[in-house]
């Protein structure tokens, strides 16, 4: 009971603070996209069988590349509904837009490392099929709409340094096209491996500077225009990248109710600040913060009833009308993956559906929107 009150407790405070309108309006933000994190049953078969129990984290069971199919059954669900204004619910997809060149970088025996652009990915791992069309089509038709989410999801240099240190985990991860193992399967680091932004020292700084100003850059050029908004992988940023975002023309930084800072060396504990939608940042305080306030990640619940993700997906969403902002859900992508387990997204599907049913129905005058149309709003 304590813990129910403690929970509800920090569900106000999430939205007591911040930019406030009358309007009921919903934002689904989902990270990952692009990312390979396990590439295929066969890597994850054989991690499994090495001892490495892949099988106990959620990311490891579930999440890899959408393929076509994926996305084609997600568009279907989002088409079903609209909002007040006609409109379908949309989402935010926050891309990666390269992955580790596994070749390159085993030929230098980990010295240096290089990337290929999403688009190679895809390709490679879909070819005649590659699922960058479709994400394009749903931009075309508001359903889909990318936004930056960095160049790749791994912390280079810690995962270089294992590779070089021939730690096995993460070597027979490599030998499989995979480096995503999370901490639930494997604690030896105090960093994420998956925390590409939670750097050391001035030199992993500058590695960090290149990467987001290529990445972006990327992005445009894959798309077709600039993100204006972003997210750093595992919500872990430093300030002090703040101007290479301006100088790039973001201007929109999404994320949880705490900006978590990179634990430089030296540190005792890693330094977080509170955040709220609206709240402005970075050099003139020409950045702008959009806070996440509710999650919907069935995924998740390993070993609870998913159904729940429903429930308390409303109950957030209600809190966050009841304070006049807007409700921001995370929903990552791997609620949408079934390339390696079907059930994982045919059931998520289905309680998105009804979610997305709940919403329209309990709230008639329900807005959905991406990220950068609220952002926009709020700059009005």
């Amino acid at each position: 009971m304590l813990s129910n009150l403690k929970n509800r407790v920090r569900a106000h405070l999430i939205n007591y603070k911040g930019w406030s309108t009358n309007r009921k309006i919903v934002v689904f933000e989902s990270d990952d996209w692009g990312s390979i994190r396990m590439p295929n049953k066969q890597a994850f078969d054989n991690l499994l069988n090495k001892g490495v129990p892949v099988n106990k984290s959620p990311y490891c069971l579930y999440d890899n590349l959408c393929s076509v199919e994926d996305i084609e059954l997600l568009f279907n669900v989002l088409r079903k509904h609209k909002d007040s204004l006609g409109k379908n619910p949309v989402i935010t997809a926050n891309v990666v837009v390269a992955n580790p060149d596994f070749k390159k970088i085993k030929e230098t025996n980990f010295g240096n490392y290089y990337y290929e652009s999403v688009d190679k990915t895809l390709e490679h791992f879909f070819p005649g099929n590659s699922p960058l069309a479709i994400w394009k089509e749903g931009l075309k038709n508001d359903l889909f709409f990318p936004q930056f989410h960095g160049r790749e999801h791994v912390n280079v240099p810690l995962w270089l340094k294992t590779l070089r240190a021939n730690d096995p985990i993460f070597t027979e991860a490599f030998n499989n096209g995979c480096w995503g193992i999370s901490t639930d399967a494997y604690n030896k680091y105090p960093k994420s491996i998956q925390a590409s932004f939670d750097y050391n020292n001035s030199d992993e700084l500058q590695f960090l500077e290149q990467s987001i100003d290529e990445g972006l850059d990327l992005f445009e050029k894959l798309f077709g225009y600039k993100s204006e908004s972003f997210i750093p992988n595992n919500y872990i940023w430093s300030s002090e990248l703040d101007y290479i975002l301006q100088k790039k023309g973001v201007k929109y930084m999404q994320g949880m109710k705490y900006q978590l800072y990179p634990k430089l060396e030296g540190d005792d504990k890693r330094k977080k600040t509170r955040r709220y939608n609206g709240q402005r940042f970075g050099h003139n305080l020409e950045l702008l913060n959009i806070v996440r306030n509710g999650v919907f990640e069935p995924s998740f619940l390993l070993n609870s009833d998913r159904t729940i993700s429903v429930r308390n997906c409303l109950e957030q969403i209600q809190n966050s009308f009841f304070w006049s902002k807007p409700a921001v859900i995370s929903v990552h992508r791997i609620n949408f993956c079934g390339t390696l387990q079907k059930d994982n997204r045919d059931t998520n599907l289905i309680l998105f559906d009804k979610l997305l049913k709940e919403i329209t129905k309990k709230w008639p005058d329900v807005i959905f929107m991406d990220t950068v149309s609220l952002a926009e709003l709020i700059n009005k």
